[in-house]
């Protein structure tokens, strides 16, 4: 078959979870025999692990970025059809539901396209206004018009059928096993095995990197906090965090890294890793610390909760992290059962199963199958109303084990 994945910026992976499943996902089905082709926004190579990349321009602010690079790569494959109808993709991948606007171009092709809707993106910290509401629409049209949906998480599935009445394919991500840290990779960093906290994500709000900085800091923990990520643009979030960071020389913010044997590295050799994302569904970057054996701890939403299952640690507040943090400096034991428990849960996520679901679901797509859609007017009118009863809630427990606090402010396993 030939199938195209696009909607986001491509490969090699360098950015985010899209692009690391792409990646996966890409490489498995090219050598299972299939033509797949990737449409990116950073330069490279023509061909990467079997993967056809095709580099188009987009529209370099914000709030037009992956829409306006989607439309480019749409009104190419049209156009290529158009040329040579042998050439058209079987069927398309699209990722993130933003990008349903081009969906009508890709059916007056004849593509079925399947659209992945991602997380909750209207309810990131840096929309509003405008913005929230055309991610809200954005809903809408994916109901009305994909050939099918793929939620990565339950809470994303449920979502979907409690707000649109909708059924998805629920396909998550995978965690790939990683080995031992190398100390000599460590040490281009200043680092040392089991030396430091991390925290791997982009300096947006709802990922909590301002929380876990705040518990951090009120802590008496004494091995370093790293951070490793940014965001493509300045925002005042991002200011206030650095002067915050600043005011404490026991943390280090790294920025983003693109050697993945680097992050790898820094996942495996790391006391903990604190995830705080809250609006995505099955989050890679926490997939990838499971896999390499991280005491992970975590934001407790249902999305972490579900990913874990129970290996690791949540929290919800300053208080809570701050807990669990000096916990993990000072209970050998208790870091070594998390650690334990994170690596025997990553077996649960494989990227082979992941990847003979896509390839399932564009075997059907290709064959005629589609779901019902829904008519565009209601579905829009629905998707502009928030429904809280529809958002996934928190997780119920806060510490899948009990810890509590000592008046010394040091803490103790229960």
């Amino acid at each position: 078959m030939r199938l195209t994945m696009m909607g986001t910026r491509g490969v090699p992976a360098r950015y985010g979870g899209f692009e690391t499943a792409v990646e996966e996902i890409g490489r498995r089905l090219v050598d299972r025999g299939h033509e797949v082709t990737v449409f990116c926004r950073q330069p490279g190579d023509p061909e990467y692990l079997g993967m056809r990349r095709v580099e188009l321009p987009a529209l370099r602010f914000r709030a037009a970025e992956t829409l306006s690079h989607s439309v480019a790569s749409a009104t190419r494959i049209v156009r290529e059809a158009k040329r040579d109808p042998a050439s058209r993709p079987d069927m398309v991948f699209l990722f993130n539901a933003a990008n349903s606007p081009v969906l009508p171009m890709l059916h007056r092709a004849g593509i079925p396209v399947a659209v992945h809707v991602d997380g909750l993106e209207w309810r990131r910290g840096k929309w509003s206004g405008i913005g929230r509401r055309y991610y809200l629409g954005a809903e809408g049209l994916a109901v009305a018009w994909a050939d099918a949906l793929i939620a990565d998480a339950v809470g994303i599935a449920e979502y979907y059928q409690q707000k649109f009445g909708v059924e998805t394919e629920q396909i998550a991500y995978g965690a790939p096993l990683l080995g031992s840290p190398s100390r000599a990779r460590l040490a281009e960093l200043g680092l040392e095995s089991d030396g430091y906290h991390l925290v791997v994500a982009r300096t947006e709000p709802e990922n909590n990197v301002d929380l876990i900085v705040a518990g951090y800091q009120s802590s008496a923990c004494r091995l370093p906090l790293v951070i490793v990520g940014g965001t493509a643009y300045e925002t005042e979030y991002q200011r206030d965090l650095a002067t915050r960071i600043s005011s404490d020389d026991r943390i280090r913010q790294l920025g983003p890294i693109y050697d993945q044997d680097l992050l790898d590295t820094l996942y495996a050799g790391s006391r903990t890793y604190v995830h705080g994302h809250t609006v995505g569904g099955t989050n890679p970057s926490l997939l990838r610390a499971l896999g390499a054996g991280s005491c992970v701890l975590a934001t407790g939403n249902t999305f972490n909760a579900e990913v874990l299952g129970g290996a690791g640690l949540l929290f919800d507040t300053v208080a809570e992290l701050r807990t669990l943090l000096v916990a993990a400096e000072r209970d050998p034991l208790l870091n070594a059962r998390v650690r334990n428990a994170c690596r025997d849960r990553a077996a649960a996520y494989s990227w082979d199963d992941v990847s003979d679901r896509y390839e399932e679901l564009a075997k059907r797509l290709a064959d005629g199958w589609r779901r019902g859609r829904q008519e565009l007017r209601p579905a829009l009118r629905t998707a502009m109303r928030v429904n809280d009863e529809a958002v996934p809630r928190q997780a119920p427990l806060p510490f899948p084990q009990p810890v509590q606090q000592l008046d010394d402010g040091d803490a103790s396993v229960a």
